[in-house]
């Protein structure tokens, strides 16, 4: 085995070069401040960072940001999926137009579409007016957050998908209608396991986005404490009131959550991969 990997590597011109930059490149970017941020947690002691976390203003702030990061990753996973069998299935007028719309939230300045979403969604503008009439404030809300969370997440569901299932042959729906399984039973038994790594992979994308994501939210969010405020936003309090072994505390709970749950679904994307049967 040792024998095959070894002419496995010699068949890579350049591997050791090239393994060594990936690594350095890797580490310099993303290893080393990581590992500052961690470094810079252990001044404190285990009682210090527990009270930091264990405050209710920072128990509030890592709900929000988590609690609807996750719901809105799970309506992007779902209406996401809709958009690309729309725009992969169908032929429509302006087709090329919608696929090119879904790649705003890219482009756009996060701060651009938080004062977009809040002039929309305010008590005045055209989406928030009718549903302040009916009851429903969004602006200043943790509804708002959770509108701006799924604007931004949208395109990585959709550019995802996108591409499994521009491979995924109509033929063996076809096929499976012919041997007498109904419409839902096709999507359920044939199309979701080729697309399940495909969707679970944009939901950890949409997720991670959403949790990190400042710029588009605070704008929308109205920033009360333990009602509206995310964790990104808490950190940056913090650092501006000089107290850093909060914004440290708070970090490292943030990228340990993420880190475990992004894990954890890339498992799951790996057993599902796994579970697809070869063509």
């Amino acid at each position: 085995m040792v024998s095959a990997l070894a002419a496995r590597r010699r068949t890579l011109p350049g591997f050791g070069l090239t393994m060594g930059l990936t690594l350095s490149w890797l580490s310099v970017i993303i290893l080393i401040p990581l590992a500052g941020l961690f470094l810079r947690s252990l001044e404190l002691s285990p009682e210090q960072f527990w009270n930091i976390l264990s405050s209710r203003r920072t128990l509030n702030a890592l709900r929000v940001s988590f609690g609807l990061a996750f719901a809105a990753a799970c309506v992007n996973l779902v209406m996401g999926s809709i958009i690309v069998w729309a725009l992969v299935r169908y032929r429509f007028p302006a087709r090329r137009l919608f696929d090119a719309i879904v790649d705003v939230p890219f482009a756009l300045p996060t701060a651009v579409a938080g004062v977009a979403l809040t002039a929309l969604f305010a008590e005045k503008g055209w989406l928030g007016a009718p549903l302040a009439a009916l009851g429903i404030k969004v602006a200043f809300t943790p509804v708002g957050i959770f509108v701006a969370m799924i604007f931004i997440g949208i395109p990585f569901v959709v550019r995802t998908v996108q591409p499994v299932l521009q491979d995924l042959d109509p033929e063996i729906e076809e096929a499976a209608g012919s041997l007498g399984a109904s419409r839902w039973q096709t999507i359920i038994r044939v199309i979701l396991p080729s697309l399940a790594p495909a969707l679970l992979t944009g939901l950890a994308l949409a997720f991670a986005r959403a949790v990190g994501e400042y710029g588009s939210v605070i704008f929308i969010a109205g920033n009360l404490p333990n009602v509206s405020e995310i964790a990104p936003l808490l950190i940056v309090i913090r650092l501006s009131e000089f107290r850093y072994a909060d914004a440290t505390a708070i970090a490292v709970v943030m990228l340990v959550v993420s880190f475990v749950i992004i894990f954890a679904v890339n498992r799951l994307q790996r057993w599902a991969q796994s579970r697809i049967p070869e063509r």
